[in-house]
């Protein structure tokens, strides 16, 4: 309300009355607000959620600010000085929001203030891995308390009621695999008699993967599968279309000069052609070319993964493999529509016949169109497959991408690719 007020006053906009547009924007404002769920943030809020949100609560603004005109009649206000008010105003609130959060998470980090206590119930893999999500992340705001064991012969839903009522636990995380429908429906009473939040851990069986949605058939309710964000034909023509205006913009003030200094060094350095075009897996697995710059001495044995100092890289091609430069060719790629910026990254025929039996819901991965980066790329999931891990992961992290696509998702795996590149990556070879 003070970035907002004191802007409003700084700017000559020509009010005929400013305190009616003092007023006006500060109740717009309050009320855009609570309609849009603005200041809904919490510890788990991802920067990304605030940004969509920013997006919308500025968009209404916008509006609402210029309806001022119209609805008192005020001609002689400075449109130029009106949008100018506008832009600095949304500006100064999104940096001061953004860096409130980065300092009171970093402050809940390092100061454990305002933890949660919490309370599992389960042991498996999923209980194991959201207390190391808690554990990494202190900044969340979670505390473990205690870990209960449901097979443990020992085991009472009692106890656990009782222990979480003189620790003032204030969650339960249980596995729902591992407890009865009678221990649940004890859980859930529990809970609501006693102000306890009670979240569920799915279990691994296909469905839980999936966005459920609930729907009513007169008052009896049906879980189904929602499908995948980009089996919307908006989205896709959106993505689309961001894909194509995104490749021109790299395409003609980056590599119109850059390919040709690239090409005279790859010609200088070694024998063979400047450009790579290997068939790959695509949409739908429909094989396509896919371009690089040649990063290898010319050889018989293209379907074979690069490992750490393979033999084949060429001095240069090290430099453009280390950098990424080599994957710059991809965005011809992208304009011909056989690729996107964003999207599982396509690999070898062989690694598709290799992993399609082995890796459960690895197939789900042809469902998108490839991409020149990915979100496992972006969390260091590239390069050589040297464990049986490594290949589940990248899966898992294309599932999810597929399965929650976002034009903010794809905006975040960009940035975090180019900070990659700056950095530099162990399996960058």
């Amino acid at each position: 309300m003070l970035i907002i007020n004191l802007l409003a006053y700084y700017y000559p906009i020509l009010f005929k009355n400013p305190l009616l547009f003092h007023s006006y924007v500060t109740v717009a404002w309050l009320i855009i607000s609570f309609r849009t769920k603005f200041y809904g943030i919490y510890a788990n809020t991802k920067i990304t959620y605030i940004l969509k949100l920013s997006v919308r609560q500025f968009l209404f603004f916008f509006l609402i600010i210029y309806a001022f005109i119209g609805f008192f009649k005020q001609p002689n206000i400075s449109r130029w000085n009106l949008g100018l008010f506008f832009v600095t105003a949304c500006g100064c609130i999104f940096f001061f929001k953004a860096v409130s959060y980065f300092v009171l998470m970093e402050y809940r980090r390092r100061e454990k203030f305002d933890l949660t206590k919490f309370v599992v119930i389960g042991n498996n893999k999923k209980t194991d891995e959201l207390i190391k999500i808690f554990r990494l992340n202190q900044q969340y705001g979670f505390q473990l308390t205690k870990q209960f064991f449901p097979k443990d012969s020992d085991f009472s839903v009692d106890e656990c009621c009782d222990y979480i009522k003189n620790k003032n636990i204030t969650e339960i995380f249980c596995s729902i695999n591992q407890l009865a429908n009678e221990q649940i429906k004890h859980l859930v009473s529990f809970a609501d008699n006693n102000l306890v939040k009670l979240r569920f851990i799915p279990d691994n069986k296909q469905i839980f993967t999936k966005f459920l949605k609930l729907e009513y058939y007169e008052y009896f309710p049906i879980l189904s599968l929602r499908e995948s964000p980009l089996d919307n034909t908006f989205n896709r023509i959106y993505k689309r279309v961001f894909d194509f205006f995104f490749a021109l913009v790299v395409f003609v003030f980056l590599l119109s000069w850059l390919m040709p200094i690239i090409g005279l060094l790859i010609k200088m350095d070694s024998k063979g052609p400047v450009y790579f075009k290997q068939n790959r897996p695509g949409f739908q697995e429909e094989g396509f070319g896919c371009y690089k710059f040649r990063t290898m001495r010319v050889n018989d044995s293209t379907e074979k993964s690069a490992i750490k100092n393979d033999p084949r890289v060429t001095r240069v091609g090290a430099f453009l493999r280390r950098t990424s430069i080599d994957e710059l060719p991809q965005f011809v790629n992208v304009l011909l529509g056989t690729m996107s910026v964003v999207g599982p990254r396509p690999h070898l025929w062989r690694q598709n016949e290799e992993y399609n039996n082995k890796i459960q819901k690895y197939m789900l991965r042809h469902h998108v169109k490839p991409g020149i980066t990915g979100l496992a790329q972006a969390k260091g999931y590239r390069g050589e497959i040297l464990a049986n891990e490594e290949i589940v992961n990248r899966t898992r992290y294309d599932v999810f991408y597929i399965e929650n696509w976002s034009m903010l998702l794809d905006m975040k795996i960009i940035i975090q690719t180019v900070l990659n590149v700056i950095k530099g990556e162990d399996k960058a070879y």
